[in-house]
């Protein structure tokens, strides 16, 4: 028998998405160090101090920002959506850790779906709403 069934590690997961993108986030307690997609966070993230604290903001209002490693599977839309979907999966799983946590992210709104997504184009238009210019004549 080998050695990971004697210690079972405790990993939690949430699910961020935001626009097109989805992030599937395993937290397990460690140092406090981010992974996505198999790189590390501050190079996936290009070193932007931005999406970093955007990244750790849950971890950051309970304090627990050296207690969890976190392993990050993103996928779809750009950078900015990637972030907010890693940090809303965060705080779903920060709540699986302790339900007592849901009160502090609730209050600071990171247990909140942002819903908003690109509209669809219309027929007749050119995108969403734009129209082609009107000739009287």
């Amino acid at each position: 028998m080998n050695n990971l069934s004697n210690h079972p590690t405790v990993i939690y997961s949430g699910t961020g998405r935001r626009k097109t993108s989805i992030a599937r986030v395993r937290l397990t307690p460690g140092s406090g160090k981010l992974t996505i997609n198999g790189l590390p966070g501050e190079s996936y993230l290009q070193f932007s101090p931005n999406y970093l604290r955007i990244s750790y903001a849950p971890l950051k209002i309970l304090g627990l920002i050296h207690e969890y490693d976190i392993y990050v599977n993103t996928e779809g839309g750009g950078l900015t959506g990637q972030a907010d979907a890693i940090r809303l999966g965060i705080a779903r799983a920060l709540c699986k850790v302790n339900p007592e946590n849901r009160i502090a992210l609730k209050s600071e709104g990171f247990l909140t779906r942002d819903a908003r997504v690109k509209e669809r184009k219309k027929y007749g238009l050119r995108k969403a709403r734009k129209a082609p210019q009107y000739s009287k004549r």
